[in-house]
C-alpha cells in the first residue's frame, strides 16, 4: 500500500502572540480523500512542535509520497522539507495557497505542483504514480518532462502545465476533514490558554465572489459554493467529538446568504446543539434581524475585514463597501450583545499620512472586542501584487521580533519603522479606550495628538 505524508510546515514561535491557531483543515480534506480511497495517510502539523523534531519525524515516516503545504509565510520552511526528503521518497508534490498563484517557483524542489483544490488531484496523481501513467492527463498540475518521458524535479526537463481542474459543485460530496489526524490536545490547550475557550474551524462554504485587491483567491478561484445546512451541523457535530467547545466558521463571507444563515441557525436549534460560535462577515451583508437570529443560534463574536477608516482607500483596495456601512454593521452586531472584531490595514499603496490616521481613529472609535492592524502584503496572484511587484524586494520570512512580527517585502510610499509606529499606536489607543472606558477620553485625546504628530514626523 502506498504510504503519503502530508506535511504542513508551520512553526508556532514561542513570542506568537495571535489568538487564532487551528488545524489545517486543507490537509485534512486531501487526507481524507485519500484515506476513503484505500490510501495509508498521515499528517505531520508542525504546529506546536520543535524544527529538528518535525524533520526527524518527516524522515522517519517511510513515506512514498509527500505532500507539503505552503502559503507566503512558509515558504522557506517547505523548501526545506522538500531538500531534506527528496532522497527518502519517491515522489515531492507541493500544494496550497502559493503553488496555486506561484506554481513555477516550486518546480526546482518538487516533483508535481497542484494548483486549486487538492482533493480529486491528489488522488489523481496518486494513481498515476501507481500505475506508471503520465501526469499529463491529471488536470491542474505542473510537472517536468524530458524526451516526453516525466522526470523529477532534480533532473533538467521542460515545465508542462496541464489543463486547469474542474472545483466541485457539489460540496456535500466531499468527505469531512480528517480530524483524527490532527494534534487536538495541543490546539485546544492552545485555546484555553490564548482565550478560555476551545476553538477549531468549519468551512460551510468555498470561495468568494468578490475581487478585494489585496486578497488570494489562489485555491478556490473568484467563485462561491455553497454546503447544505445539514451537512454543516453534522461537521459541527464531529468536530465538537474531539473535545473542542467552540466553532469558528472561516469562510471569506460565511453571512453572504442571510436565507442559508438563517437556514443554518434553523438547523442548530432543530437539533438542540448548545455551542459558542463565530464568524466572519461582510459588513454589507449584517443587519440587526440578522445579527438577533444569529446570536440566539449561539454566535457571540463576528470578525469584520473592514481593511481601512477611509473612502477612498477603501475604493483604491476595491473592498465595495463604505465607512458608514461598516460602522453601521459593527453597531448592529454590538447593540444586539455580540462581541466585535475587525481587520485593517495601514499604510496601504498609495495612502497619505492623513489616510492611515483616518483609519486608525475609525477603528478605534468602533466599539470592538478584538482589533488587529497589519501593514500590506503583496500575495502573489492578486491585483496589489501586480500593482507592486516591480518594487518587491524580498520574501515573507517571520522577523521573530518581540514587539512586532510584521515585515516589509516592498518598497513602499512608508518605511517599516513607519508602518510599525502605526500599529502600534493604533494597538496602544484601542487598549486605552478598551481598558479605561467612559475615562478614555482624557487620556486617549492627548496621547493620539501626540503620536499623530510623532507619526507625521518619521519618514
Amino acid at each position: 500500500m502506498t504510504r503519503v505524508l502530508l506535511i504542513y510546515p508551520y512553526f508556532n514561535y514561542w513570542n506568537n502572540r495571535s489568538i487564532f491557531r487551528f488545524p489545517p483543515l486543507g490537509l485534512g480534506y486531501v487526507a481524507s480523500s485519500l484515506r476513503n480511497n484505500g490510501y495509508d495517510v498521515d499528517i505531520l502539523d508542525c504546529t506546536f512542535m520543535a524544527k529538528e523534531e518535525a524533520l526527524k519525524k518527516a524522515k522517519n515516516s517511510r513515506a512514498d509520497v509527500v505532500g507539503i503545504y505552503c502559503m507566503v509565510s512558509m515558504r522557506h520552511e517547505s523548501i526545506k522539507f522538500a531538500t531534506e526528503l527528496r532522497n527518502r521518497c519517491d515522489l515531492l508534490v507541493a500544494g496550497g495557497p502559493l503553488p496555486s498563484s506561484d506554481p513555477a517557483s516550486f518546480m526546482n524542489d518538487f516533483d508535481i505542483v497542484v494548483r486549486g483544490e487538492g482533493e480529486k488531484t491528489m488522488l489523481d496523481i496518486l494513481r498515476i504514480y501507481e500505475n506508471g501513467g503520465s501526469p499529463e492527463s491529471v488536470p491542474g498540475i505542473l510537472y517536468r518532462k524530458n524526451n516526453n518521458s516525466w522526470v523529477r524535479c532534480s533532473e533538467a526537463g521542460e515545465i508542462v502545465y496541464t489543463e486547469p481542474g474542474k472545483l466541485e459543485d457539489d460540496l456535500d460530496r466531499i468527505a469531512f476533514p480528517a480530524r483524527d489526524l490532527f494534534p487536538n490536545k495541543e490546539y485546544i490547550d492552545y485555546g484555553m490558554r490564548k482565550t478560555g475557550s476551545s476553538t477549531t474551524t468549519v468551512f460551510t462554504t468555498r470561495g468568494c465572489p468578490f475581487r478585494c485587491e489585496f486578497c488570494s483567491n489562489a485555491v478556490f478561484g473568484v467563485s462561491y459554493r455553497e454546503r447544505s445546512p445539514s451537512n454543516v451541523l453534522d461537521e459541527v457535530e464531529e468536530a465538537l467529538s474531539f473535545g473542542y467547545g467552540r466553532i469558528h466558521f472561516a469562510d471569506d463571507v460565511f453571512t453572504l446568504n442571510k436565507k442559508r444563515v438563517f437556514e443554518i441557525c434553523k438547523e442548530i436549534r432543530k437539533r438542540g446543539l448548545d455551542f459558542e460560535w463565530e464568524c466572519l462577515g461582510r459588513v454589507d451583508s449584517i443587519d440587526k434581524d440578522l445579527a438577533v437570529i444569529i446570536k440566539e443560534a449561539g454566535c457571540d463574536r463576528i470578525l469584520f475585514g473592514i481593511e481601512s477608516g477611509n473612502d477612498l482607500i477603501l475604493k483604491t483596495m476595491n473592498k465595495k463597501i463604505t465607512v458608514e456601512a461598516a460602522r453601521k454593521a459593527v453597531n448592529s452586531a454590538h447593540d444586539v450583545g455580540i462581541r466585535t472584531g475587525a481587520f485593517f490595514i495601514l499604510c496601504y499603496p498609495g495612502e497619505t499620512n492623513e489616510t492611515v490616521l483616518d483609519t486608525i481613529r475609525f477603528a478605534t472609535s468602533l466599539p470592538l472586542d478584538y482589533l488587529s492592524f497589519t501593514m500590506p502584503y503583496p500575495l502573489p496572484g492578486t491585483a496589489l501584487f501586480e500593482r507592486v511587484k516591480h518594487k518587491i524586494k524580498k520574501d515573507w520570512v517571520s522577523s521573530g521580533g518581540l514587539i512586532s512580527d510584521h515585515v516589509l517585502i516592498f518598497d513602499a510610499e512608508f518605511s517599516e519603522t513607519k508602518m510599525k509606529f502605526a500599529i502600534l499606536k493604533g494597538q496602544a489607543q484601542f487598549g486605552l479606550r478598551k481598558r479605561l472606558g467612559k475615562y478614555a477620553f482624557f487620556v486617549v485625546k492627548p496621547f493620539e495628538k501626540l503620536t499623530d504628530g510623532i507619526f507625521r514626523l518619521i519618514k
